[in-house]
């Protein structure tokens, strides 16, 4: 992807940043109520969306885009911004925040043992798990803080899957024509691994949430299909967020 294409996406980002600035914060005052297993699968993903991301940024910068470059500071910050809504959540429910979790620690090192190209495939798998926890916190919580706080966090991820598939398809048209699909189907196979130990782990809160664990797997690897096509072949309705 050309560096004026990468600038139209810096360039949503800023707007975004602005229309965020306009519209403000929810309304903390309102408080939260939510059952137990839901506070404790929130607390796991605000420490997933945690993070100054210098490592990302880093590899951004060594690719030699500096419209490119920028987006992703911006994206960055849209994440940043996601882990401090969900902590201003989790203190509206009189909820504390956690240290650490394990499966984010994880994630976090394999990324930095990577280059670009694969940093990018581990954090769509993270992204692709988020697009329907998401969905699920925003239609299942019978809360109306917590659905507008999912609702905010779920448009961003919406946006967030084409600017990477973007990005994932110009390092892809790198590699041999005869290796980019076995490596997407890996891909397939760890996203399907990953979201089995989230369904498994968070399968209270998804009960309550109105979503089983099977369902919850499905419907990830469903979108899955349209994140590969996008990589692959990308074309203005390649990513619809149709099923989000």
């Amino acid at each position: 992807m050309h560096g004026n294409e990468f600038d139209k996406w810096a360039r949503d980002f800023e707007d975004e940043k602005e229309r965020r600035a306009a519209l403000g914060d929810p309304d903390w005052g309102r408080g939260a109520a939510l059952p137990p297993a839901v506070w404790a699968g929130i607390q796991r993903f605000q420490v997933g969306e945690d993070g100054d991301g210098a490592n990302l940024v880093a590899k951004a910068d060594q690719a030699g885009d500096p419209d490119y470059a920028r987006a992703v500071r911006l994206f960055v910050a849209e994440e940043q911004n996601h882990a401090r809504m969900l902590a201003r959540l989790l203190a509206a429910g009189g909820m504390p925040l956690l240290s650490g979790h394990w499966s984010d620690t994880v994630f976090v090192r394999l990324r930095r043992l990577m280059g670009l190209r694969l940093e990018l495939l581990v954090l769509m798998i993270a992204e692709v798990v988020a697009l329907r926890y998401y969905r699920a916190l925003r239609d299942g919580a019978g809360d109306p803080l917590t659905s507008e706080v999912a609702d905010r966090v779920l448009a961003d991820e919406e946006r967030h899957v084409p600017f990477h598939c973007a990005r994932l398809h110009a390092s892809f048209a790198e590699l041999p024509r005869a290796v980019r699909r076995p490596v997407l189907a890996g891909w397939r196979l760890l996203l399907l691994a990953v979201t089995t130990v989230v369904a498994t782990d968070h399968g209270r809160a998804l009960r309550h949430l109105g979503v089983g664990r099977l369902r919850f797997v499905s419907d990830v690897m469903a979108m899955s299909g349209p994140v590969v096509r996008s990589i692959l072949t990308p074309r203005p309705d390649a990513w619809t967020g149709h099923g989000v």
